[in-house]
């Protein structure tokens, strides 16, 4: 039997929220992907919950280090924001997914209390940052204004990636998002 790690169990995990859900996996069908038994993947995370958990933290944590990069690496609000918009493109043209925490977010009602407290921190985490590089950068709107822009890019992004994989059409996603991004551009 191979060695299974909580990292390759986590990816698979992911991959099936990603596609289609928190209630698309189970331990059984993780386990036959790696070859492995479900006890083993009990092993590493004791509930489903406890793993969709681990799933959403390392995909929060690996999103939110993409952001750290990027804003030790470019000063210029334009770049930052473009580069931002560029990681839910990613989703859609390269992973062919939706975003983890927006498939979990929309399956709020039947997630397990113990998920919720990752999904909810993905989306403040992503207000803040987006709040952040337009003080920062000078924006002369009000918090709460700013706030409001930063959930409404957010909600593009997000609701786009849908829309996209949805009609199977790449091209809604480029609309929508350039016009979020521009409206979001008017902070600075």
């Amino acid at each position: 039997m191979p060695k299974v790690t909580a990292e390759q169990i986590i990816d698979i995990a992911e991959s099936m929220i990603r596609s289609n859900g928190y209630h698309s996996f189970s331990f059984r069908e993780i386990a036959s992907q790696v070859g492995i038994k479900s006890s083993s993947v009990h092993y590493h995370f004791p509930t489903k919950a406890d793993l969709a958990v681990a799933v959403a933290k390392r995909y929060s944590d690996s999103f939110f280090a993409r952001l750290d990069e990027l804003s030790a690496q470019f000063e210029e609000p334009e770049v930052l924001i473009n580069e931002y918009v560029n990681m839910f493109r990613a989703a859609l043209t390269i992973d062919r997914k939706l975003c983890l925490c927006g498939m979990l977010g929309a399956e709020k009602a039947v997630l397990p209390p113990s998920v919720l407290p990752e999904v909810k921190g993905f989306f403040i985490r992503n207000l803040v940052w987006l709040s952040h590089v337009a003080v920062t950068h000078g924006s002369n709107l009000s918090e709460d204004d700013i706030h409001q822009r930063a959930s409404c890019l957010l909600a593009s992004l997000e609701g786009a990636l849908i829309i996209a994989q949805t009609l199977e059409d790449d091209e809604s996603f480029e609309n929508i998002a350039s016009l979020s991004q521009q409206d979001f551009m008017t902070v600075f």
